[in-house]
């Protein structure tokens, strides 16, 4: 498999190969020229093709994708989008460092705190002085131009992340809906995301 090496503001800085329980996927490191802005790519197939390419776009939640929270559905997502794209000619998970929709790792377990005294997520976040979602796709759009990536079928049920990529310069030509099955603990969190961020969900 060959990538191209820079494109705008993202520069492939390694490659490797990553066997893994979904199949055999090439995990790439990606940087940009601003401090923080890295990502990590982990890649099934030829992605520099004609074809839109399969892409899950995944935030990183140490707590639901390492210690298998169910207060989440992040984990099931992940596995989910993994499954998916090993069973494709192509396809991307691009695993950016945007813990608790941007607002870091701290601050996301103080939120869990406020989500334990009766919040839900976007109150929590706004309570401690944050946007409902901070989480910023420039640099994800950067990411997938320097794979070569001309287009996608995005794995996504937040319409908000299909805007920025377009207006980032990535064509989605589909979006695909991303949502496996879940634990009861995770649908309030669910039923928020639906009705006060605009997530497309079709079962809860």
């Amino acid at each position: 498999m060959r990538h191209r090496k820079e494109a705008g503001k993202a520069r492939i800085v390694a490659v490797a190969a990553l066997p893994t329980r979904f199949g055999r996927f090439t995990i790439l490191g990606i940087k940009g020229k601003r401090p923080g802005e890295e990502a990590v790519a982990i890649v099934h197939g030829r992605t520099n093709g004609k074809r839109a390419v399969l892409v899950r776009v995944h935030s990183q939640c140490l707590t639901g994708d390492v210690f298998t929270s169910q207060r989440c559905d992040c984990r099931a997502q992940l596995e989910h989008s993994l499954r998916k794209i090993s069973k494709e000619r192509a396809g991307v998970v691009l695993y950016l460092p945007q813990e608790g929709r941007g607002i870091g790792l701290i601050n996301k377990l103080k939120a869990y705190e406020l989500q334990d005294q009766g919040l839900d997520t976007v109150e929590a976040n706004r309570r401690l002085g944050f946007a409902v979602d901070s989480r910023d796709y420039d640099f994800a759009a950067s990411a997938l131009r320097a794979m070569g990536i001309r287009s996608v079928r995005l794995l996504s049920n937040n319409p908000d992340k299909v805007q920025q990529l377009e207006s980032g310069g990535v064509p989605v030509v589909e979006r695909v809906p991303c949502q496996p099955r879940t634990s009861r603990h995770s649908r309030s969190y669910l039923l928020t995301k639906k009705n006060k961020l605009g997530h497309l969900l079709r079962r809860l």
